[in-house]
């Protein structure tokens, strides 16, 4: 007899996921672990000694940035603290002044509550001799138009007091933001001198020479072309003054450009003499920021100084030192002539001729002669 065929079910296999579970936790541990040992294998490459003298230079530039928004804020406060002084002496003035008209009031107001305040009539039938009345009254009258005279310089003087302080509060408040700025331009600086003396503190004793064999390449480069440019100025001045004499004329002025400035050739040369004596004096004493002299001085501050020893007054900062005076080309630059570095403006120095400068370089150096072409230049101008 043949076997029955089975109706039951075939069982379905079950699948454990475990040993799959296991699989994906160790792949992505080994994942993990695999990229942090990439990421400790790989360290960020160390700069090259150029791109470290490319970064230390443009901190330099930044901190010299910082530093003529250090100087611009302080102008501001400085000069905002003095009108807000001159204010407050004003409103103690006026103060003064009020109480004086106070006081005038109080002695109205008391002669007043001494005669009782009867009316006129009562006065007129209580009154010993109707003649003295008529005499009291007149005077009366008059002090009323004294008393009314009183009230008036009172309440002006009130009004006068109380415009005058608010406007020392909102010069104080002005004040107060100008502080702020300031210090905030102080932090801007020592942040970026901290930085470039970190970049250099890390150098090795052979990458410091490096270092300063790419410095002497540069000041080298820059003096070839100081001297290319004194080449071209005496070939300039020989023959404006070969054409002059041709023509009849005296000659040119020191250097190869007009003198464009206030006053005759003459005038112009003599303060260009007095600002060169002055910068020459200077030489060796340190760049600080923010200094203006006499012992140390950032590059504005010794520019200023050294204009206001030939009787010119010249603003404090390079963005406004750049708006004073003649623009002048490079090629018809003159003793005392200012010439501005990078295309923010933030630094400047005084042209002596034949393509150099005296000037206040940066934290860490002292005033010197050296290159105009040691910076790029943004621009000249010609004070006076």
């Amino acid at each position: 007899m043949p076997a029955l065929a089975s109706h039951r079910k075939p069982r379905p296999r079950v699948r454990s996921t475990v040993p799959a579970v296991g699989l994906t936790s160790a792949a992505l541990a080994s994942v993990t672990l695999l990229s942090s040992q990439s990421a400790m294998a790989a360290p960020a490459p160390k700069p090259s000694i150029e791109e470290v003298q490319k970064k230390v230079d443009d901190l330099y530039r930044q901190a010299g940035n910082a530093t003529q928004k250090y100087n611009q804020a302080k102008e501001a406060t400085d000069k905002q603290k003095s009108k807000v002084d001159a204010l407050l002496d004003e409103v103690a003035k006026r103060t003064e002044k009020v109480n004086d008209a106070r006081r005038t009031l109080g002695n109205y107001a008391a002669a007043q509550y001494r005669n009782g305040g009867l009316a006129p009539t009562a006065t007129f039938f209580l009154a010993d001799d109707p003649q003295s009345f008529f005499d009291q009254t007149h005077l009366m009258d008059r002090m009323a138009e004294r008393q009314q005279q009183a009230v008036a310089n009172f309440r002006t003087q009130q009004a006068k007091v109380s415009k005058q302080r608010a406007e020392a509060v909102e010069s104080l408040e002005t004040l107060t933001e100008s502080q702020a700025a300031l210090r905030t331009s102080k932090q801007d600086v020592q942040t970026k001198l901290t930085e470039a003396r970190t970049l250099l503190s890390k150098l090795t004793a052979e990458e410091k020479a490096r270092l300063a064999e790419l410095e002497r390449k540069k000041e080298a480069e820059a003096e070839r072309k100081a001297a290319e440019l004194a080449k071209k100025q005496a070939a300039a001045k020989k023959e404006a003054e070969r054409k002059a004499k041709e023509s009849g004329g005296s000659g040119t002025e020191t250097g190869s450009g007009s003198g464009s400035g206030t006053g005759s050739g003459s005038s112009a040369s003599t303060k260009a003499e007095k600002v060169l004596a002055f910068a020459r004096a200077q030489i060796g004493k340190p760049y600080v920021w923010g200094a203006t002299g006499p012992a140390s001085y950032d590059c504005s501050g010794l520019t200023q100084a050294a204009w206001k020893a030939a009787g010119v007054d010249i603003p404090r900062t390079t963005w406004d030192q750049v708006n004073v005076g003649t623009r002048v080309a490079t090629a018809d630059l003159q003793p005392g002539d200012l010439v501005f570095f990078y295309d923010d403006i933030s630094h400047v120095g005084i042209y002596k001729g034949d393509g150099m400068m005296i000037h206040a370089p940066k934290p860490g150096a002292n005033v010197r002669e050296e290159s105009i072409y040691y910076m790029p230049i943004y621009g000249s101008v010609r004070p006076a």
